[in-house]
């Protein structure tokens, strides 16, 4: 039986810039976008090095794709479309120190273009002429260091306390397209529903909200939504209460 292949051209960057290309997530956060985004928050590096802000960025973005790999699995992934190119494979500390020197502002700024209701003509989403929201939350490790500890605490289990401190997620998707609309995190010891309520203000247009798995009735969170008018911008841990 006879098989056929697809192929295609792209064009990449050249050198250390070329490392990034990775199907849907490059067609989705382009270059361009990157390279904007480093401008506006002032993290483009001050000399070309082995890892670039550009492909650090990449690197973040295609770590959440892979989860379960380390930064070097993770580069070689951003490279296993370049043959010949021949891209030096940095160690893990050049990878550690490029996350570093990038920090988080970027990462953010990066997340409030991208974010957002996705458009699509399916009326699976709509509902008398609404967009239909969901509201779930989960909870992460944080690395087990003084800085951390400060605020996010280790979880009580019914053997002890879990071996890492953990922060509390909470997002705000659109049913259907389950795009993200908006994100927060902070200390575990806020509720979800705490988290949500902001969540549910910086939604762009009215929007019946569902709560999963919970008891609580989604009512306060519309009403919260309907007189709220402060916008707290994603992805920014509150204040410890």
């Amino acid at each position: 039986m006879e098989q056929a292949a697809i192929t295609g051209t792209a064009g990449v960057a050249a050198g250390v810039f070329a490392p990034g290309h990775i199907g849907e997530l490059t067609r989705i956060v382009p270059f361009e976008m990157v390279d904007e985004v480093l401008a506006e928050t002032g993290a483009v590096q001050r000399r070309v090095r082995l890892v670039p802000a550009r492909v650090t960025v990449y690197l973040l973005l295609a770590g959440a794709l892979f989860a379960g790999l380390g930064y070097r699995q993770v580069f070689d992934r951003l490279c296993s479309g370049l043959p010949g190119l021949g891209p030096v494979r940095p160690s893990g500390s050049a990878l550690r120190q490029a996350r570093q020197r990038l920090g988080p502002a970027p990462m953010k700024a990066l997340f409030d273009l991208v974010r957002g209701p996705a458009a699509t003509t399916a009326a699976a989403g709509r509902w008398r002429g609404l967009r239909v929201v969901a509201v779930d939350g989960t909870l992460l490790p944080v690395p087990d260091c003084p800085a951390n500890l400060t605020v996010f605490t280790r979880q009580r289990l019914g053997n002890g306390t879990s071996g890492y401190p953990q922060l509390r997620l909470a997002a705000l998707v659109a049913c259907g397209t389950r795009s993200v609309i908006g994100a927060v995190f902070g200390p575990a010891t806020i509720g979800e529903l705490e988290y949500a309520r902001p969540r549910t203000a910086s939604s762009n247009a009215r929007s019946p909200v569902q709560r999963t798995r919970t008891r609580h009735r989604p009512d306060h969170l519309q009403s919260h939504h309907q007189h709220q008018h402060a916008h707290e911008q994603p992805l920014t841990p509150p204040p410890p209460p």
